[in-house]
């Protein structure tokens, strides 16, 4: 029988303190921008709370114990803080949101890590040089190194997810298209990465041979887990974001004819190439209500 520590979160301060003052100025925040009459949205507020309570959950539940001896149980608790959880902080943002933070100028370097070209290497460096041996079992003895992790897989995540998400504008060439060969080019890492998990002939890690003897599970079937874990997960989020790029595409498309009628309508001379990036920037509704009030 396992011992009942197994069923025990474990208290990271180094974590959680971060976790709360995070939450906190989000709180803040929101409530500010209320009272201006520019209220975040109730579905991004509940996108932000949850991505922050599924971080709470990875890290001071039982999960953040069985993490340290279990691989399979370490991926999930990552897949759960540097892309579910990062996935959903992202869709809590918004421009007035984050427009404090930007607008002091030692941190305006952080614009840049929303654009694709750079977040992306970004995001695969670190995703790559933390499953390192050396680094990745460092993490299980040392708590300073472990947190230094989780605060990467986070940050990083949460850029990977704002170029492609978030509020900040976007380059003029990251359409739709560039969007899904940014989505597949996401996936395709972690995938290369969960193979090497499943079909690797020895242990990567051989510090969790304590854990796994003592939960009855033999090296290569923790590290094939791990590997599926990260597979299963990596499936469903990329359905659902075809999905999500698919719908987009569709309003977008109905949008753009839209606004090419409206203009046909009062006689303006609109091109559709102007009206595909007022589309795209979000700006549909300002050249809409020109074109009512005789604009071009």
């Amino acid at each position: 029988m396992l011992p009942l520590a197994h069923l025990q979160g474990d208290f990271a301060p180094l974590q959680l303190v971060p976790l709360a003052v995070l939450g906190g100025a989000y709180a803040i925040r929101a409530r500010t921008l209320a009272d201006q009459g520019r209220p975040v949205a109730v579905w991004r507020q509940a996108c932000f709370a949850g991505g922050l309570a599924l971080i709470l959950v990875a890290l001071a539940s039982p999960i953040g114990h069985v993490s340290g001896e279990l691989l399979a149980v370490h991926m999930a608790e990552h897949l759960m803080i540097g892309d579910l959880a990062a996935l959903l902080v992202t869709l809590g943002l918004t421009g007035p949101l984050l427009q404090p933070l930007l607008a002091i100028r030692w941190l305006g370097w952080l614009r840049a890590l929303a654009h694709p070209l750079v977040a992306l290497p970004l995001w695969a460096a670190d995703f790559y040089a933390w499953h390192i041996p050396a680094l990745y079992q460092a993490t299980l003895t040392n708590e300073l190194v472990h947190a230094l992790e989780h605060a990467c897989f986070f940050g990083f995540g949460v850029a990977m997810w704002m170029a492609l998400l978030g509020p900040l504008p976007k380059p003029a060439w990251f359409g739709n298209g560039a969007r899904l060969v940014y989505v597949i080019a996401v996936r395709l890492i972690g995938a290369v990465l969960a193979n090497v998990f499943i079909w690797y002939g020895s242990a990567i890690y051989p510090d969790y041979a304590p854990g796994e003897a003592e939960w009855h599970v033999s090296a290569l079937a923790d590290q094939g887990a791990a590997g599926f874990a990260m597979m299963i997960e990596s499936t469903f989020l990329t359905f659902g974001l075809f999905a999500w790029l698919f719908l987009r595409a569709a309003r977008e498309s109905e949008e753009r004819q839209r606004l090419l009628d409206l203009a046909y309508e009062r006689g303006i001379e609109l091109d559709e190439a102007r009206a595909a990036r007022a589309v795209a920037a979000g700006q549909a509704a300002r050249l809409e209500e020109r074109l009512r009030g005789g604009q071009a």
